[in-house]
């Protein structure tokens, strides 16, 4: 063989021997060691959270005895009144019918008091004469003063269906729509010229204004019918509104509905908290608010962050592994553990491991695996 032949052939033998090394070290398993974290005392609050709105406790809205068309608005929103303080006046758009019924009792009771003024006049020179009794004239006397009474009535009927109001009415007038309690306008949903309902047995009538006491507010929202079963009347809360960050107002709960109402497949029900203001911040009438409600609370009691938990695929059993050993002899056992209340991050450990416990960490690795890895 020659010198060159013997040259290439220690060249392939070498190439050989490096090939099946790397592809040894490449197939060789390597040794993955997790992290891991003991448990820990800590206070876990399991809350609910309702959404809803903040809205005052006291609304009344003004109506109209009387319709028509406004005529004057004297007062904007936010303006503060008091009861009595005069909000709107409304002009009267008679109704034809009713103006042409009005006029036809006028003239009834028209001809009825000259009738009556006739007879009255000649029973009281009759009377004067002798010739009728006490009781004649007197009997006449009344009958003239009633259809005075009735001409009178039918024209002030008359006053109101074409004005809405008549002479001695003063302000007890139907035109003018006067603030019915003290607070603050928060809604004037019409306008100078806009037409009104009056409101009686068979219609609401219309809105003129909107009055509210801005100082007592109430949480109104709505709870998931797995957690109002849980609720308790007097429970206090915290309110956070939308358009208000890093403030929570404190409430108290006072009622929880006895009937829920499906939205979207679920069952949900209402409730409502008492809110106490701070005088800090102005909150306005239909905020967006959550309420945070403490279903449970327990302090400083041994946990693990739930993401440690693992559930067995045939018991459906929570479980987490705990390290045996040091070093390289190191392994994980599975420790089946029961469990107590939890608020979404770290849930309370009621048996199965102890404060001494290193539990594993699933999938992550050491940093020196990583970096064995890369």
């Amino acid at each position: 063989m020659s010198k060159r032949a013997k040259i290439i052939l220690g060249i392939i033998a070498v190439l050989f021997v490096a090939v099946l090394i790397w592809l040894g070290k490449k197939n060789q398993k390597s040794i993955v060691t997790y992290e891991t974290e003991k448990p820990f005392k800590t206070t876990i609050e399991k809350k609910a959270v309702a959404t809803g709105k903040v809205i005052p406790l006291e609304e009344v809205a003004l109506k109209p005895q009387i319709s028509g068309i406004i005529d004057k608005i004297f007062v904007e929103e936010g303006a503060i009144v008091k009861t009595g303080d005069l909000i709107a006046t409304v002009r009267v758009v008679p109704n034809i019918q009713s103006l042409n019924s009005a006029n036809g009792q006028v003239k009834n009771a028209q001809l009825t008091f000259e009738n009556a003024q006739v007879q009255f006049e000649r029973n009281k020179k009759l009377f004067d004469r002798g010739v009728i009794s006490r009781q004649d004239y007197e009997n006449s006397q009344l009958n003239f003063n009633n259809a005075k009474q009735s001409l009178y009535n039918a024209k002030s009927d008359l006053d109101i269906i074409k004005r809405g109001t008549t002479a001695g009415l003063g302000k007890t007038a139907n035109t003018n729509i006067r603030a019915t309690t003290s607070g603050m306008i928060v809604e004037i949903p019409v306008k100078k010229g806009y037409q009104v309902i009056q409101s009686n047995n068979f219609n609401e009538g219309t809105t003129i204004a909107t009055i509210a006491d801005m100082t007592k507010m109430i949480f109104e929202g709505k709870v998931d019918e797995s957690e109002v079963g849980k609720l308790v009347r007097g429970t206090n809360i915290q309110v956070s509104l939308g358009a208000i960050e890093g403030k929570k107002f404190p409430a108290k709960l006072n009622f929880i509905a006895p009937k829920g109402t499906e939205e979207n497949g679920a069952v949900q029900f209402k409730i409502k908290a008492d809110v106490t203001l701070d005088n800090q911040y102005f909150v306005r009438a239909g905020y967006s608010a959550n309420a945070d409600i403490v279903l449970e609370k327990k302090d400083s009691v041994l946990s693990i962050k739930e993401s440690l938990l693992r559930f067995d695929k045939e018991t459906e059993d929570p479980y987490v592994e705990v390290k045996k050993g040091e070093g390289d002899d190191a392994e994980f056992e599975k420790k089946t553990v029961k469990l107590g209340v939890s608020d979404g991050v770290n849930i309370e450990v009621l048996d199965g491991v102890t404060a001494n416990d290193e539990i594993k960490i699933w999938n992550k690795a050491s940093k020196d695996d990583k970096k064995e890895d890369k």
